[in-house]
């Protein structure tokens, strides 16, 4: 069978939404699970564009909330595919905010969503090669690859660490922890 391809413009979905009283946690800001809602629906909705399946979270990675949205902002979220597997994508999502009233725009966050491509059934299904068509595609593409690299050594350090040993115990010295073992 012949490799189908899609570019990444394929995925590209843009949402805005005015930030309203009901969104503020209790220090008056936007409350970050409100973004990270909408964070998950951008992301859902990019995924389920380019592969025309349904699509489920399988991970996020690195939500650092760089600067709070206030109430009467406008948010907009920007996402598309950066990287595919064999069924999971990982789309990249920018948050910025907007003061519609003098026009200053803020970044509020980057994050990466890992979807994974579902049929009715709940299986897995293939989705489309990536068509890199810009350079900005190639840098999203191989910054994807470094991060599932960063993931993959995490997973092993931790499958290997041996968190009783002399050495892992001693390491805990100068940090602020009281050990009663």
């Amino acid at each position: 069978m012949e490799q189908r391809y899609q570019k990444v413009s394929a995925s590209k979905v843009t949402i805005s939404e005015l930030m309203l009283p009901s969104h503020q946690n209790f220090s008056g800001k936007i409350h970050g699970g409100y973004i990270l809602m909408l964070m998950d629906q951008i992301a859902f909705a990019a995924a389920s564009k380019y592969s025309g399946s349904y699509c489920v979270t399988a991970s996020v990675d690195t939500v650092d909330f760089l600067n709070p949205i206030e109430v009467g902002e406008l948010v907009t979220l920007k996402a598309s595919v950066n990287y595919v597997g064999n069924s999971s994508m990982i789309v990249g999502i920018r948050v910025t905010s907007e003061n519609i009233q003098t026009g200053v725009e803020k970044h509020c966050n980057s994050s990466y969503f890992t979807m994974v491509a579902k049929d009715a059934n709940g299986n897995n299904v293939t989705v489309p090669a990536l068509e890199l068509s810009s350079h900005t595609d190639v840098r999203r593409f191989y910054n994807a690859l470094k991060r599932i690299s960063l993931k993959n050594e995490r997973s092993r350090h931790e499958e290997t660490f041996n968190h009783r040993s002399p050495e892992a115990i001693d390491g805990l010295k100068g940090y602020r922890v009281k050990l009663e073992l």
